[in-house]
């Protein structure tokens, strides 16, 4: 990888990860907040997200027309629109991780970066999901079929 290389996705990290804290992101009474819509509801993170959405929509579909980045490298983008059960339990397990903890991964690592202790916990919890998935669930899906 060449230095604009890393130059580019350290720079993209660092404002993406400036723009969670300043957002509130990495905050996790806030976000619990955002979630709890039956008592004290926050509403301030719809706003980010109100900003956010349009956004990330116009990028993705001015980036669905290009074969490369910016930086020239292939661009991997999904190759499916499928909801599935696997998608829907995921999104589920997400959420309720996500209201519990309030965390989740870009601003947990922002937050972790910040030496916050609840976030460093979450990733740990985190990494350990990921790898429990691929050793007991890949595997069983694999011996089905």
């Amino acid at each position: 990888m060449a230095f604009t290389q890393y130059l580019a996705a350290a720079a993209s990290g660092l404002v993406f990860g400036i723009g969670l804290i300043l957002s509130g992101m990495t905050n996790p009474w806030k976000v619990r907040h955002f979630l709890d819509v039956s008592s004290a509801w926050d509403p301030s993170l719809a706003f980010v997200m109100m900003g956010a959405i349009p956004v990330a929509w116009l990028a993705y579909h001015l980036t669905e027309k290009r074969h490369r980045t910016l930086l020239q490298q292939p661009l991997h983008l999904p190759g499916t629109r499928n909801i599935t059960r696997e998608l829907v339990a995921g999104s589920l397990l997400f959420g309720i991780g996500w209201a519990m903890a309030g965390f989740c991964p870009g601003p947990a690592i922002a937050a972790a970066g910040a030496g916050i202790k609840p976030a460093i916990l979450f990733l740990g919890a985190m990494l350990a999901g990921m790898w429990l998935h691929d050793k007991i669930y890949l595997k069983a899906r694999q011996a089905v079929g």
